[in-house]
């Protein structure tokens, strides 16, 4: 027992490692700077001389030095960071939205912090306390449709914060986007100019993306308009193309004449198009198919897909734009908004 013991004694303890922190003193020492200056080059490097800039910059990456950016001693450094909260982080859609506006803020040394919902206005309100505790330089929201609680929190804030993908709504400030009942009525009309006179509307999720469902709406309302047969065939999962398949299913056995058909989004079209293709249902003589969101996926379809492209690479540009301008000092419009509108792809579905 006591050579048990006094192995235990003997045996190496192990030491947690201490990391050094290099701090904007160490850089400016190095660089021979003085510390605002080091500041200033981190907030704003082109206010810099180029050659101080370039010695900071080799300092930076000698010392390996990462600033903080929450820290008192940088000052306005939490005004470098931009929050934007989206729906999902699985949807394309939202996907070219974000690399956009990292694309264009990037070159101003803005950084976006990323959070999604999953379509839930509890979890967005979550994410917006975390977000103003950073003191971001903008909050991006998507759509126009929030928790009380989210929406009194932003109206008392003092930077921009913009509400992409959706206008036609009550704005807490900018909003920029497009109408999407307006998407909705554009299919139908589609549908209707190829001869189609016994419509549907297959969705997924609508009663919790509130977007597909004013596409939707828009589709109904244009086709009922026209005087043609229509309906709505739904699934409460997430869109995907075994759910557009099942969709299309019901939908043939609910409607036999049915003959044209607009999808929440892309990824229901293409299960529409299997199902087509299982049940050798000829695309477009025997039924027209129109999808949304013009995905990687939707030309290369057989046949190719009739779609509906939304502007989801200008509506980043543009909210980066008026971010951007909004820390150069410009006052921005009040309530401004920007339509960024939509375009119709014809294709061979329909």
């Amino acid at each position: 027992m006591a050579d048990q013991a006094k192995g235990q004694t003997e045996r190496p303890q192990r030491r947690r490692r201490k990391m050094q922190s290099v701090t904007m003193m160490d850089v400016a020492e190095f660089a021979q700077v003085s510390p605002s200056t080091v500041s200033l080059y981190l907030r704003r490097p082109e206010a810099v001389s180029a050659s101080a800039g370039s010695t900071i910059a080799r300092a930076i990456e000698k010392l390996n030095y990462v600033p903080n950016l929450v820290a008192g001693g940088l000052a306005a450094a939490s005004s470098r960071a931009v929050s934007i909260i989206v729906p999902s982080v699985r949807n394309a859609f939202f996907a070219e939205t974000v690399a956009a506006m990292q694309n264009t803020l990037r070159k101003e040394k803005l950084q976006l912090i990323l959070g999604h919902t999953e379509y839930d206005e509890r979890e967005e309100e979550e994410l917006v306390k975390t977000a103003l505790s950073w003191a971001p330089a903008a909050i991006v929201l998507t759509g126009l449709s929030h928790s009380d609680t989210t929406r009194r929190m932003l109206q008392k804030v003092s930077v921009p914060v913009i509400e992409i993908w959706e206008l036609g709504g009550q704005q807490i400030d900018a909003a920029i986007g497009f109408h999407h009942d307006q998407v909705g009525a554009a299919a139908a009309k589609h549908l209707i100019q190829q001869g189609r006179r016994n419509l549907a509307y297959l969705g997924a999720r609508l009663h919790e993306d509130r977007r597909a469902k004013q596409r939707c709406d828009g589709f109904v309302e244009a086709a009922k308009g026209a005087g043609v047969t229509v309906d709505i065939v739904q699934h409460p999962a997430a869109a995907s193309a075994e759910v557009g398949g099942m969709l299309l299913s019901e939908a043939l056995q609910a409607l036999p004449q049915l003959d044209g058909v607009a999808c929440s989004n892309d990824h229901v079209a293409l299960g529409a198009l299997f199902e087509c293709e299982r049940s050798s249902i000829s695309v477009p003589e025997r039924l027209s198919i129109v999808g949304f969101g013009d995905l990687s996926f939707s030309a290369a379809c057989n046949p190719p897909l009739t779609t509906i492209r939304p502007s989801g690479d200008l509506i980043g540009r543009e909210a980066a734009r008026l971010i951007i301008e909004h820390m150069a000092g410009k006052e921005p419009e009040p309530q401004i908004s920007i339509d960024t509108r939509f375009t119709l792809l014809h294709r061979r579905s329909s």
